[in-house]
């Protein structure tokens, strides 16, 4: 995870020197910056009416463009950046949705239950034409949407009950707009009932009772006593300027942010004496001011601070967030980071989705865990201090230069997701690279795994966890060679009972003790091998043959295996020796130890027993295939101090069967060492 989260921060910082380049080079082509000023009266008449579109000023009244020019400086500084926007925003020709009502509780739900927004919805009654023609109603819908004003079209005809009780006789256009000045308050519906239906007059209509919201002050003793006022508020915003009524994304601001920013408008018009203005610091109109606990912050003179509602919603975002914009905020980070994983985990293509979907489902569900306590503990009424000294935090940290560089650089790659996703694909690949050059210098064999290989692995996990319960093993090696042999899957299928059989692999056979049978004045190890060469080579190449074969062993290639071994023995029991002592509180060990001082026929030779491992049981006889032990052959012994042939337990095991022939303890698992009892004496009784 923090390896994710490092890549995500080196991705910001990649991001944001990406940005200082780009205004390098518009600097260096145009010879100009985005926060640079532009003076209006060098630019077109087509430019001044896209600019107040964009700001939200009608100016169907004015045909002149020395008065189009007056109201675009009238309404605030003109930057390069937000004449570029505007006009890129008029090029794109996207076409905006428009809701379609189904009845009564689609439109209580969309329209009268939000709080936060404003609605032009246009009601057609039964059996007639709409007010807005098709064409006009388009246009409208674009005009409008660009202030965040959501559109909507009900029909009569899919509700007729609810349009009587309304009073929809005839079509008309409703607007809702909130009507206290409290979050979450009540909706009020307005009916247009003008007589021109032209976009333009519409639009007039809509701002007129937008900003009839906004708080309005024609004198300076109003603004003083406004100033000095200290009310639920913490954040205000006001504008100065010489309007007669506040541009339509101000108004559509308060609308946005009602309950938690209160904007205020001061007509400056017909002002005489502005020596209070002087007093509190404004000395120009227009000016934006925000006033906080902090101080006064004048909007507009750092960078990406443009006079339009996307600059200032995230402006005012940023000061007083909602709960809601900080779960966005931390939902679109959780999945940039978790999305580095397509990049950081190396191997098969597959392999690669799979773990990024898993991460994915891991991440957000962690984080929506994660929130919930987090609103449970915002609700509590004793921490009203607590989200006090938050907010002024973020007014703090967001009022700096590097914030508005920030809040810039959201605007340009939002407006811009190719390039986005460019950069970020661009940034997965080169941490792609620098991963697997990584991890083969660590010579780490994932890298070069295809799909086929890794969907083999993981179907063998997951039919291994879904097939068999899991046995807890002590010291158990992790790495194993799963069968690739499909009758096993099959035999399963047809006996329900080998279901409830772990799968166990065979690699822990290697790791038992082994050892040769050795009896006291014997030869040599030197002249026995020269005396039996053929029998060690036959023994130890049926052991490799053994760890390479498969699981599952055939029992006819288990009966010659049997035969070869007791081929061995008998070639061997030219000198056999008998037991010295079976010690095991078995009943079949027990009546074996009675016969533990017998000789064998040729000479009275005892077994040597210094030659055993410590925690294996002394005797001389295999019970797999029922024979003594002869001189020199290769003897095997199990965790529960069992000896048998090495042959003989090896088929065993390898047969399925992962337990001693004896006394059925695991053949995996450790046990504790036993303690040989004192040995008994050689010498024959007085």
């Amino acid at each position: 995870m923090w390896v994710k989260l490092c890549c995500l921060l080196l991705y910001f910082l990649a991001l944001f020197v990406l940005a200082r380049v780009f205004e390098a080079v518009a600097w260096y082509e145009s010879g100009f910056l985005a926060t640079q000023l532009v003076d209006p009266v060098a630019l077109s008449f087509r430019k001044l009416r896209t600019i107040l579109e964009c700001r939200g000023l009608g100016h169907s009244g004015l045909p002149e463009k020395k008065d189009v020019r007056e109201l675009v400086e009238k309404s605030g500084d003109l930057m390069e950046g937000e004449l570029y926007s505007a006009l890129k925003e008029e090029e794109a020709s996207e076409s905006v949705s428009s809701t379609n009502f189904s009845g009564e509780m689609h439109f209580y739900e969309l329209v009268e239950d939000t709080k936060d927004g404003i609605w032009l919805v246009q009601v057609i009654a039964n059996d007639r034409s709409p007010l807005v023609g098709k064409v006009h109603w388009q246009k409208m819908v674009k005009k409008v949407s660009r202030f965040g004003i959501r559109t909507g079209t009900f029909n009569c005809s899919s509700d007729p009950r609810y349009c009587k009780r309304r009073g929809w006789v005839k079509s008309t256009l409703i607007m809702s707009v909130p009507q206290t000045s409290t979050s979450k308050g009540k909706v009020m519906l307005k009916e247009y009932s003008g007589r021109k239906i032209e976009v333009e007059h519409i639009f007039k209509w809509i701002t007129a009772h937008a900003a009839s919201r906004i708080k309005t002050i024609y004198n300076s003793e109003h603004l003083k006593e406004e100033w000095n006022r200290s009310d639920q508020y913490r954040v205000k915003i006001y504008l100065f300027a010489n309007l007669d009524q506040p541009p339509a994304f101000f108004s559509a601001l308060s609308v946005k942010f009602t309950g938690r920013v209160e904007f205020i408008f001061v007509n400056v018009e017909n002002w005489d004496n502005k020596s209070y203005m002087a007093e509190i610091g404004i000395y120009k109109t227009p000016s934006y001011i925000l006033r906080t606990p902090e101080g006064i912050y004048r909007y507009g003179n750092n960078t990406g601070e443009f006079i339009s509602l996307r600059a200032m919603d995230s402006f005012l975002r940023s000061l007083q967030p909602e709960v809601n914009d900080l779960f966005v905020l931390s939902l679109v980070l959780v999945n940039l980071m978790a999305w580095m994983d397509l990049f950081i985990t190396q191997g098969a293509t597959i392999k690669r989705f799979v773990v990024l979907i898993s991460t994915l489902g891991t991440y957000n569900s962690l984080l929506i865990i994660s929130w919930l306590p987090v609103l449970g503990f915002l609700q509590l009424p004793y921490l009203d201090s607590f989200y006090e000294y938050s907010l002024k935090l973020f007014r703090y940290s967001n009022t700096t230069t590097l914030a508005s560089w920030v809040r810039a650089d959201w605007m340009f790659y939002s407006s811009h997701p190719a390039l986005f996703l460019s950069t970020y694909l661009g940034h997965g690949l080169l941490i792609d690279y620098f991963e697997k050059k990584r991890r083969r210098n660590n010579n780490t064999d994932e890298v070069n795994a295809n799909n086929l290989e890794w969907l083999s692995s993981l179907w063998d996990w997951y039919t291994s966890y879904l097939f068999h319960p899991i046995a807890s093993f002590q010291h158990f090696p992790f790495d194993s060679d799963w069968d690739e042999d499909p009758d096993l899957f099959l035999e399963r299928l047809a006996f329900p009972d080998l279901w409830l059989h772990p799968l166990i692999p065979t690699d822990y056979i290697k790791n038992l003790p082994m050892w040769r049978f050795q009896c006291l004045g014997a030869h040599s190890d030197e002249e026995m091998l020269e005396t039996f060469p053929d029998s060690e080579s036959d023994s130890e190449s049926e052991n490799k043959e053994v760890f390479s074969s498969d699981r599952d062993v055939s029992e006819d290639d288990e009966l010659s295996a049997f035969h070869r071994c007791s081929e061995g023995e008998r070639r061997c029991s030219v000198e056999a020796c008998s037991c010295a002592s079976h010690c095991c509180h078995h009943e079949p060990c027990e009546r074996k130890a009675s016969s533990c001082s017998s000789y064998s026929s040729r000479g009275d030779l005892e077994p040597d027993w210094s030659a055993w491992p410590s925690d294996m049981l002394h005797c001389t006889e295999c019970v797999v295939c029922l024979e003594n032990f002869a001189k020199g052959c290769l003897l095997m012994g199990l965790p529960c101090g069992h000896v048998f042939h090495q042959n003989c337990i090896v088929m065993w095991l390898a047969g399925g069967r992962h337990c001693c022939p004896v006394c059925r303890w695991a053949s995996y698992k450790k046990k504790q060492p036993y303690t040989h009892p004192q040995p008994l004496s050689s010498e024959p009784p007085s």
